[in-house]
């Protein structure tokens, strides 16, 4: 973005993610909590998959702080007991790219016919689809949602009811801009 001259509010943060050893079905669906930054999910091989917030710095150090997943893991044990029993195979990290209020941004910039799609953070792969039908709707019309205008100031209020409105699985209609 900058080599286009756009400045974008993103910052990049350490994600990290766990693997149980495979067990029989017990999750047919992704089950997620904002309040403890957890997801998990159990993959076609019966491993339970649990991913964990972002570290509390930014950084691009694939690895991840050590307290974050376990801090994780005593969430996830509290609110399934079962994970207790099971030993863990695998944790990675990776790198996301949020914004400072946590809240994506779709829209077109200053620069003719680039659009951006990005800081959805942690929440990606799940808002995806509806991501994809709002981005879709921005590129071919060119108007872009208040809330995630690349513009806005990072420390305006979003309005939390606009957003889920564009990251439906419809595009946003032009009566409700």
């Amino acid at each position: 973005m900058d080599m286009a001259g756009v400045r974008m509010p993103i910052e990049s943060y350490p994600l990290q993610a766990l693997v149980s050893e495979p067990i029989k079905p017990v999750m047919p669906c992704v089950v997620m909590s904002n309040t403890i930054h957890a997801y998990m999910s159990q993959s076609d091989k019966g491993e339970l998959v649990i991913g964990a917030g972002t570290d509390v710095y930014t950084s691009y150090s694939q690895t991840g702080g050590l307290h974050i997943s376990s801090h994780t893991l005593d969430a996830i044990c509290e609110l399934f007991p079962m994970v207790r029993r099971l030993r863990m195979l695998r944790n990675w990290g990776g790198i996301v790219d949020v914004t400072p209020d946590r809240s994506p941004i779709i829209g077109k910039t200053p620069v003719l016919g680039l659009f951006v799609n990005c800081g959805w953070g942690t929440g990606g792969f799940k808002a995806t689809p509806g991501s994809g039908h709002v981005f879709a709707h921005t590129v071919a019309t060119g108007v872009a949602g208040e809330p995630t205008a690349p513009g806005r100031r990072s420390g305006g209020a979003v309005s939390r009811n606009r957003l889920r409105l564009l990251t439906r699985s419809q595009p946003a209609s032009s009566e409700s801009r």
